[in-house]
Formats: C-alpha cells, sequence, structure tokens
C-alpha cells in the first residue's frame, strides 16, 4: 500500500510525541490557591478536596518554600474569616493586621521573590456570605466596589504583587486601578476574574472557607453559562478599566470561552481550574473509574491548548511532580 503522508510517523515513540507535541506545561504556567487559617501549627484537610489544606500562617510559609522549591512561582491567597468577624461591609478585610495582610508580609518576608497574588472579595468576611454589601435583598454594586478598591490598597501596602478581584461587581476593576495609582502603588497588578460564571462546581471551595451565601445565590453578579459572546464583552471591559491579566472561570466546562478569549486580548489570559473540577478527578480515581495522574495531565494540557497562559489549579504540585 502506497501512502504520500502517514501522519502516524510522528507519533511512534515518546521521543517524537514530546519533539512535535504543540502544548507543554511548565511550573510557570500554575498559580497555587492557599487556603489560610487562623492560629499555629493548622494543618487540617478539606474534606471535599483531599489532598488539599486549610494552614496557620506558620505552616503556609513552610509550604510557600517548599512551592518555590519545585519551581512554583506563584501563588493566590485565599483566607478563612471568624465569624464573630464578619458583617455586611467586609470590614475586617481593611485591617491592616487582618489575616490577609500579615500572610502577605509573612510570605514576602520569608520569600521575597515568590509572586503574591490575593483574593479581593467579600464573601470571607461577609456574614451574608455574598461577593458584595447587601441591602434587604439586593447585592449592591457601587457601594461594594468602594469598599473592593480599598481592601486592594490595603493588600498592596502590605505587599502583594497583584490583587485579584473575584467579585464581579461592575467597574471596580477602574475604581482598583484608579485606587492603586492614587496611592503610587504603580507597580501592583491586577488580575481580574473577567469572565466568572455562576457555576455548581464551587461548592468545594466554599467549604473550605466557610464562604457559601446565606441566602438566594449569586447569579446577579456572577455570569450566566450559558452566554458567550458576554464574557468578550466583560473581559474587554476589564482590560479597558486596567486589568493586566485576565481571568476565566471555571476552567473545564468553559475551555470554549478561554479560546474566545484568548483570540479577543492582547493580555495574558488565566483560567481557574476550580474545586469542583478537582473534586471530580480525586473522586474517580478514588473509585478506580480513571488513571488520576493521566486525568491530572490530561486535563491541565487541555486548558493551556485552549489558551490559557496561567493555570490556578489545586494539582499544581502533582502536576510538577509528573512533567519532571
Amino acid at each position: 500500500m502506497y501512502l504520500q503522508r502517514r501522519n502516524r510517523i510522528l507519533r511512534q515513540s515518546p521521543a517524537i510525541r514530546a519533539m512535535v507535541a504543540e502544548t507543554i506545561l511548565t511550573p510557570s504556567n500554575f498559580i497555587v490557591p492557599l487556603f489560610i487559617d487562623e492560629g499555629s501549627g493548622i494543618k487540617t484537610e478539606i474534606p471535599s478536596m483531599p489532598g488539599i489544606y486549610r494552614m496557620s500562617l506558620d505552616n503556609t510559609v513552610k509550604e510557600v518554600k517548599e512551592l518555590w522549591n519545585m519551581g512554583l512561582k506563584s501563588v493566590l491567597l485565599f483566607i478563612k474569616c471568624k465569624d464573630e468577624l464578619k458583617d455586611n461591609k467586609g470590614t475586617e478585610a481593611l485591617n491592616p493586621q487582618g489575616l490577609m495582610q500579615r500572610s502577605i508580609r509573612a510570605i514576602k518576608d520569608a520569600w521575597p521573590d515568590m509572586l503574591v497574588m490575593t483574593d479581593v472579595a467579600l464573601d470571607p468576611f461577609s456574614s451574608y456570605g455574598h461577593d458584595g454589601i447587601v441591602e434587604g435583598s439586593e447585592i449592591v454594586n457601587d457601594a461594594t466596589v468602594e469598599v473592593l478598591a480599598q481592601m486592594s490598597v490595603s493588600h498592596a501596602e502590605a505587599g502583594a504583587d497583584f490583587v485579584a478581584p473575584s467579585d464581579m461587581m461592575d467597574g471596580r476593576i477602574g475604581a482598583i486601578r484608579a485606587a492603586l495609582e492614587g496611592n503610587n502603588f504603580t507597580k501592583t497588578g491586577i488580575m481580574s476574574y473577567s469572565a466568572k460564571y455562576a457555576s455548581s462546581f464551587y461548592g468545594p471551595f466554599r467549604d473550605a472557607l466557610d464562604s457559601a451565601p446565606g441566602f438566594g445565590d449569586k447569579k446577579t453578579y456572577q455570569m450566566d453559562y450559558a452566554n458567550r459572546r458576554e464574557a468578550i464583552r466583560e473581559t474587554l471591559m476589564d482590560i479597558e478599566e486596567g486589568a493586566d491579566i485576565v481571568m476565566v472561570k471555571p476552567a473545564l466546562a468553559y475551555l470554549d470561552i478561554i479560546r474566545e478569549v484568548k483570540d479577543n486580548v492582547d493580555v495574558p489570559v488565566s483560567a481557574y481550574n476550580i474545586s469542583g473540577e478537582y473534586a471530580m478527578i480525586k473522586a474517580a480515581a478514588k473509585m478506580g473509574w480513571l488513571n488520576e495522574d493521566k486525568a491530572i495531565l490530561e486535563t491541565l494540557t487541555a486548558i493551556k491548548r485552549a489558551g490559557a497562559d496561567l493555570i490556578a489549579t489545586y494539582f499544581a504540585k502533582d502536576a510538577v511532580r509528573l512533567i519532571s
């Protein structure tokens, strides 16, 4: 049989497949989410996220050093606020001695070159579990944006390299950029959750931070998962307002959105491989229904292939182990 072209020639050995691979994962692609709790000596596994822990600050600093030595150079911080410190205005979020601010300083003191990104949203600090200030049954936009801008400045003062607003309030990127500029934080970046969808896959994350909404849902501010063009509009607006990096969240059910965004912007694109996506692979692997290591690499490669330059993922340490 004569064939002019045999495509399988480029697939016949691991060496050849590696040589012609179009998508390559490297440790620098990954952002590591970290959950931080008050106290000391604490390392509590999150039941719905096996292998992921909520740690006190002393153990978090140790973890950051381990990450750096593995080649992971970027962390995204989330804190668990005590219930007695929560209110409707996110007052604790602005506390210069709050857990987030102390965490930023401790990490930068221990490992100055680690890139520290911080979650900017009110839900961990809200008595209602919402990303904004509540009036009646409404999550109000403009008053929330004012607090988010102050929160971002507070994180910058503590030493954050990037603030990462995850709230989906209108106009918050412009307000945050103006506040950072006005306070001379001209080197502080913004990684905006530009296309964050109201997803059913956030459940384990809310377990980690005890931040589930106390009433209703988040569909009046997070995006409708039926919409595609809206994601482009939101993302382009965020770039106009001053975002340095844009994000699509979640990742796996939104690979088409990642590609659409990548094709329409000229800034780095990140994607969040979220808690529910992590938990599904862990659960299926535990049942023996799939090979966990292979599923991790396939998942992360698919997200990067779709167009993500950066991937926030709970699989970061596993991925570095596998690709090395």
